[in-house]
């Protein structure tokens, strides 16, 4: 069964729609920043596969459209949804954080373009659906970008549930710290966790590690 239906069309909205608006009053309500995802239209009757990040007031502080559109194991999302072009970071609860959507975390050049732009986390949202090792590469994938660019990486799986066959994902919700190790792990089940990151670890980390210093290819030449 394909997780793209067509009547992702019909719930499309733009982003000062009714769904954003109600979940920008609640951010303001509770002073909390929020990254989260939806659809809005594409000019070419597609959607395009949204993050969108609130900043504490309720603020729209920036939104990103998922640049890779997962045309595999036998889905199309590219069938309904519009790839968008730029990567994208965002000022949110005193961090730079470069935003990420579900298949993005398979391209490493991504997660590395948002460095360049100055990201302290990566944020990944994604609806990480069941299959052959799907779970082993969510876990594998989320860890290696932590890894291979030394930064706090917090990503959200959407979780099964298990009264809704129809609503399928692997869960996993992790934050990584900037070595992989992973700080919270919230299992494959619908759960919340409060965590922190401490910018003091990257900090020894990168003193101790300097990767993204020794870069060669499209990196740091001297």
């Amino acid at each position: 069964m394909s997780r793209f239906h067509p009547g992702l069309r019909d719930v499309a909205e733009p982003l000062d729609g009714p769904f954003v608006s109600a979940v920008a009053e609640a951010a303001r309500a509770a002073g909390t920043a929020v990254i989260l995802g939806t659809f809005e239209p594409a000019g070419d009757g597609r959607v395009y596969n949204t993050s969108i990040a609130l900043d504490a007031s309720g603020a729209l502080a920036g939104s990103y459209r998922k640049i890779h559109l997962f045309d595999s194991f036998g889905q199309r999302e590219s069938e309904l949804v519009a790839p968008g072009d730029d990567p994208v970071t965002v000022e949110v609860a005193g961090l730079r954080v470069g935003l990420i959507t579900c298949y993005d975390i398979r391209f490493p050049e991504l997660a590395r373009a948002l460095m360049d732009e100055g990201a302290e986390l990566l944020a990944v949202i994604a609806a990480w659906g069941t299959g052959v090792f799907k779970e082993e590469h969510w876990v594998t994938l989320v860890r290696a970008r932590a890894i291979e660019n030394t930064v706090w990486t917090a990503a959200v799986g959407m979780a099964a549930d298990p009264g809704r066959p129809s609503v399928y994902g692997v869960g996993r919700s992790m934050l990584v710290d900037p070595l992989g190790v992973v700080a919270a792990d919230l299992g494959p089940y619908a759960a919340v966790r409060v965590v922190e990151t401490d910018p003091e670890l990257t900090k020894r980390v990168r003193s101790t590690l300097p990767s993204l210093e020794h870069r060669r290819l499209g990196g740091n030449r001297s």
